[in-house]
């Protein structure tokens, strides 16, 4: 039973309330891969960079680091243990001498192998409450939310 629960209006509480749901099921999903990451000795900062690189190729930090929805200051931790682990190297810019890349080394790309099959199986199941329309609405939906920002 509700008590003291003051409207702010019909619209703003359920913004608030869509609010909540969205961050509730990010963070039952999430906390499942975190999981599933640590199983592997990963992180999920760890992941995201070596998935990232591994899908997109060799990026800047800066790259990265929006890529990965990360801050600089983490970013630069988390690239300087992958790099110490041998998950990752640095490459020169071919088009910026000045500048360096990252690249996922043969180590990292053994790990996502490994693991990306089964992450991608996960994230599967946790949608599979939905059916593709369903899916197809929110993912829509979201990414229109996304782009209004």
């Amino acid at each position: 039973m509700k008590k003291n629960v003051k409207s702010y209006g019909v619209r703003t509480d359920k913004s608030m309330q869509t609010w909540m749901q969205l961050s509730r099921a990010f963070y039952k999903i999430s906390t499942k891969e975190i999981h599933y990451f640590a199983q592997n000795d990963l992180t999920l900062n760890q992941f995201k960079v070596l998935e990232v690189l591994y899908h997109r190729g060799n990026l800047n930090i800066g790259s990265i680091t929006k890529l990965t929805m990360s801050t600089p200051g983490n970013i630069t931790v988390v690239v300087r243990n992958l790099k110490r682990d041998g998950w990752i190297y640095t490459v020169k810019d071919e088009n910026d001498k000045r500048s360096t890349l990252l690249s996922i080394s043969p180590k990292g790309t053994e790990v996502i192998d490994r693991i990306f099959p089964t992450h991608s199986k996960n994230l599967t199941s946790n949608f599979k409450i939905l059916n593709d329309e369903e899916l197809n609405t929110l993912y829509i939906l979201l990414r229109k939310l996304h782009k209004s920002q």
